[in-house]
C-alpha cells in the first residue's frame, strides 16, 4: 500500500503539474480526472499505468493512429436513466450515441492491434462491448439529431397528413393571394409571416373587403395582416396534427429511454474508459513539453537520475528561452543518504524537488524528464519537509511544527521509504538543533531509508564524511564571481560562502573580520578549507575542460589528415595500376597489329593462328609469374610480421626478467639492511612513496603519521626513515 500524503503533494507542487496536465485533456471528465490525479495505490498499478502511457505514445510511430476519443459528459443522462419512468431529451440521445460509437470503435481498434497495445487492450476488453446502444438510437434518430419518420407507423402517418395539410394550406393561400391581388386590395409586399402564420398584407382602406382573421398591422397602420378564411380551417387541422406529432415523439423517446435503461452501467463504463483514454493522451501530449520518457524501472532499491530536470522549471524556462541545468543524482545501498550543502539560491531545494516530482510522476503513470539511461524504482512511502512550515492554525512555531513532522518521519520510515528534507534541523539554536538533526539522521540511516537533505550544519557534513553510505554533495558555486552554477557535485561538502557573499554585497571588511572572530576558529578554517577546495576544483575542471577540447580538436585534425593521406595514397595506387594496365594493353595491341599486317601480306591462316597462340601463351606465362610473385610477397610479409611479433614478445620477456631480477635484488638488499627502529617525531615516508610525514604516536601495532593536511595509521613495516627527530 502506497503512503504519500496530501502534504507531500503540496510540498512538491504536484497540483501545479495536474493543472498543466488538465489543459491537454479534450473532455470535461478527462480534465476532472487530471485535476484529481494522485499516486496509484500499488506499484503494480503504477507500472501498468506507465505502460499504458508508453503504448499511447508509441501510436505516433504506427501506420494506423488511435481513433478519436472525444465525448460529451453524460452524468445527467445517467442520473435520469436511474429513475424509473424518466424520459431523456432528444439531444441526450445524440450524446449517448456518439459516446457508444466512440467507445466501441476504440475497443475494436485495441482488439485488432492488441499485440501493439496489450495494456490498453486489457483495459478496453474489461468493459462490456455492445452495438445495441447506438444501433437502437440510430433506428429512431437520424444523423441530424431529428426523429425519423420511420420511428413508428403512427408518426409516419401523422407526418404524411401534416405534409398533405401543408400542401392544402399553401394552395388555398395562393388562391386567396391571387384573387385579392387582382382586386387591388393588397400592398406592394403582398404577404408576410405573423406568429408563424402566412398572412396577406392588406391595405387599411380595404380591410373590410377581405374575409379572414386579423393577426396584426404595421407600425404606421397602413397595412393590416389577415389570415384568409380559406386557410383557417386547414390551420386548425395542422395545429392538431402538430400536437399529435409532439405526443407521439414523446412516447417514442420514452420507449427509447426504457430500451437503454438496462445499459446504464455499460454507458457509465464507457464514460470512465474514454475519460481514462483522454487522461493518457494528455499525459503523452504534456510529456512533449519536457521530453518525458519511460526510464528503466528496477526491483533493486536505487535511484539513478541522469540529466534529470525539474519539469515545471524546464517548461517555464523554455517559454522564456532560458537555460535549465540538468542534474545527475544517485541513491543506492552505497549512497543511501545525500547531504547537500552550499550557499542559498544555489539550487538545493530545486534538486530536492526534482527527485520528489520524478517519483510522484512515476507513481501516477506519467513520463519523466530524464535521460534514457536513468534507472528508478518505486517507494512505498515518500516523506517531505520542504518550505515554510509554521502552523498558524495550531499556534505552532516553525521548529515545533518540524519536530511534529519529524516524529511522523521516525515512526513511518523504513527500507522502502524516500525522505526529502529541506534545511534539515533549522528553526532553533544551531548547536542544539544540529545535534538533534544528527541523531535523526542516524535513525534514518539505521532504518535503511533512502533520502536527500539540505543543510548548512557542519556536524552533518562531518557525519556524511565519516559514514560510507551517507554522501556529501554540494551545489557548485563560482568562487570568483560568487554566482551559482546549478550543478550538483557528489562526494564533497559545500561552503556556505557566508562571509564572501556578505563582502560582495558591500558589507565592510572590518565588520566581516569582527564577525569571524566571534565564530570558533576551527569552524571558519573548516568552511574556508571547503571553499578553497571548491575554488581549486573549479580551476581544475576548467583546465581539464580546455585540455579535453584541445585534445579533441587535435584528434579531429589528425583524423582529417589521415583520411586525406589515405585517399591520396589510394588514388596513387589506382593511377599506378591503371598506368600499368594501359601499358600492357598498348604492348599487346602492337603485337596483334603486327600479326595482322603479316597476315594481310601473306594470307597464311596457319601462320596467323600460330603467331596469335604464341602471343597468348607468352601473356599467360607472364600471368603465372605475377601470381607466383604475389604469393611470395605475401609469404615474405607474413614472415616479417611473425618476426616482429617474436621480437616484441622477446622484449616483453626480457623486460619482465629484468624487473624480476631488480625486485629480487631490492628484496635481498632490504633483508641485508638492518631495520631501523622508528621513534616519535621521526620524519618518515611510505616504502616506494614520496610524501614525508611525522610520527605522532604508536598504537596497537600501528603508527599514526601526520602529513599536515591529514593523518593516517599504517604498519611500521610499510614505513622507512627519512630523518631522525632532533
Amino acid at each position: 500500500m502506497i503512503d504519500i500524503s496530501e502534504k507531500t503533494l503540496q510540498d512538491l507542487e504536484f497540483p501545479t503539474i495536474c493543472k498543466q496536465l488538465a489543459e491537454f485533456c479534450l473532455t470535461e471528465k478527462g480534465k476532472e480526472k487530471a485535476l484529481a490525479l494522485v499516486p496509484k495505490i500499488s506499484h503494480k498499478r503504477s507500472y501498468f499505468s506507465l505502460l499504458q502511457t508508453q503504448e499511447y505514445k508509441s501510436s505516433s510511430w504506427q501506420e494506423v493512429r488511435i481513433p478519436n476519443h472525444g465525448f460529451d459528459k453524460i452524468d445527467k443522462e445517467l442520473d435520469l436513466l436511474g429513475i424509473e419512468n424518466s424520459r431523456l431529451e432528444l439531444n441526450s440521445f445524440r450524446k449517448l450515441k456518439e459516446l457508444s460509437i466512440t467507445a466501441t470503435t476504440l475497443q475494436l481498434h485495441f482488439e485488432k492491434y492488441k499485440e501493439v497495445y496489450p495494456m490498453l487492450y486489457q483495459t478496453s476488453s474489461s468493459i462490456e462491448h455492445t452495438l445495441f446502444i447506438h444501433q437502437r438510437i440510430e433506428e429512431v434518430v437520424n444523423r441530424f439529431g431529428e426523429i425519423k419518420n420511420e420511428a413508428s407507423p403512427l408518426l409516419q402517418q401523422i407526418r404524411k397528413n401534416l405534409n398533405s395539410v401543408k400542401s392544402k394550406i399553401g394552395s388555398s393561400f395562393a388562391s386567396a393571394l391571387g384573387r385579392y391581388s387582382s382586386y387591388g386590395y393588397l400592398d406592394d409586399i403582398r404577404e408576410s409571416i405573423v406568429e408563424n402564420v402566412r398572412v396577406l398584407a392588406v391595405t387599411a382602406m380595404h380591410r373590410r373587403k377581405v374575409k379572414g382573421r386579423v393577426l396584426g398591422h404595421s407600425k404606421t397602420g397602413s397595412i393590416v395582416y389577415i389570415q384568409p378564411e380559406e386557410t383557417q380551417h386547414y390551420d386548425t387541422e395542422f395545429n392538431n396534427l402538430q400536437y399529435e406529432e409532439h405526443e407521439e415523439i414523446q412516447r417514442i423517446l420514452l420507449a427509447l429511454t426504457d430500451a437503454l435503461r438496462p445499459f446504464v452501467n455499460a454507458l457509465n463504463d464507457y464514460q470512465k474508459f474514454l475519460s481514462e483514454i483522454d487522461l493518457i493522451s494528455a499525459k503523452v501530449k504534456y510529456a512533449e513539453l519536457y521530453n518525458g520518457i519511460l526510464p528503466k524501472l528496477t526491483k533493486d532499491k536505487e535511484i539513478y537520475l541522469k540529466d534529470a530536470f525539474h519539469p515545471l522549471l524546464l517548461i517555464d524556462n523554455n517559454k522564456k528561452n532560458t537555460k535549465t541545468y540538468p542534474q545527475d543524482i544517485r541513491l543506492d545501498k552505497d549512497n543511501q543518504i545525500i547531504v547537500i550543502s552550499g550557499p542559498n539560491a544555489g539550487g538545493k531545494s530545486i534538486t530536492l524537488k526534482t527527485v520528489g516530482l520524478v517519483q510522484l510522476m512515476l507513481h501516477t503513470g506519467m513520463l519523466v524528464p530524464v535521460h534514457e539511461y536513468s534507472r528508478l524504482t518505486f517507494f512505498d512511502k515518500i516523506l517531505t519537509d520542504i518550505g515554510d512550515n509554521q502552523s498558524i492554525e495550531n499556534h505552532l512555531s516553525t521548529y515545533s511544527y518540524r519536530l511534529k513532522n519529524m516524529r511522523k518521519f521516525l515512526k513511518k520510515c523504513d527500507e522502502n521509504t524516500l525522505f526529502l528534507i529541506d534545511e534539515f534541523g533549522t528553526g532553533t539554536d544551531p548547536e542544539l538543533g544540529g545535534a538533534l538533526a544528527e541523531t535523526f539522521l542516524e535513525v534514518f540511516y539505521e532504518k535503511q531509508s533512502f533520502g536527500i537533505i539540505t543543510t548548512h550544519y557542519a556536524n552533518l557534513k562531518m557525519m556524511a564524511n565519516e559514514n560510507k553510505e551517507i554522501v556529501n554533495a554540494n551545489m557548485m558555486f563560482d568562487a570568483h564571481s560568487l554566482e551559482p552554477i546549478f550543478k550538483l557535485k557528489l562526494g564533497e561538502a559545500g561552503s556556505s560562502f557566508t562571509f564572501e557573499v556578505a563582502q560582495k554585497n558591500g558589507i565592510p571588511y572590518s565588520l566581516i573580520n569582527r564577525s569571524k572572530k566571534k565564530v570558533e576558529r576551527g569552524k571558519i578554517r573548516f568552511d574556508k578549507s571547503i571553499a578553497k577546495l571548491q575554488m581549486e576544483r573549479s580551476k581544475l575542471a576548467k583546465t581539464n575542460s580546455e585540455l579535453q577540447n584541445k585534445k579533441q580538436e587535435a584528434a579531429e585534425e589528425q583524423e582529417k589528415f589521415d583520411e586525406i593521406n589515405a585517399r591520396i595514397q589510394d588514388k596513387l595506387e589506382k593511377y599506378q595500376e591503371l598506368y600499368d594496365s594501359n601499358q600492357r594493353m598498348i604492348n599487346l595491341g602492337e603485337k596483334i597489329n603486327s600479326i595482322g599486317e603479316k597476315y594481310f601480306n601473306s594470307k597464311n591462316k596457319k601462320q596467323l593462328i600460330s603467331d596469335f597462340l604464341k602471343v597468348i601463351e607468352k601473356e599467360n606465362s607472364k600471368r603465372i609469374k605475377e601470381t607466383k610473385k604475389e604469393q611470395q610477397r605475401k609469404k615474405r610479409e607474413e614472415h616479417r610480421v611473425k618476426q616482429e611479433l617474436s621480437k616484441k614478445v622477446e622484449k616483453i620477456r626480457e623486460k619482465k626478467k629484468v624487473e624480476k631480477e631488480k625486485k629480487a635484488e631490492k628484496e635481498k638488499l632490504q633483508e641485508q639492511k638492518p631495520k631501523v627502529k622508528l621513534k616519535l617525531n621521526d620524519s618518515v615516508r611510505m616504502v616506494d612513496g614520496k610524501a614525508v610525514g611525522t610520527i605522532n604516536k604508536f598504537e596497537k601495532n600501528k603508527v599514526v603519521v601526520n602529513y599536515g593536511a591529514f593523518t593516517t595509521s599504517v604498519s611500521e613495516e610499510q614505513l622507512e626513515l627519512v630523518k631522525r627527530a632532533k
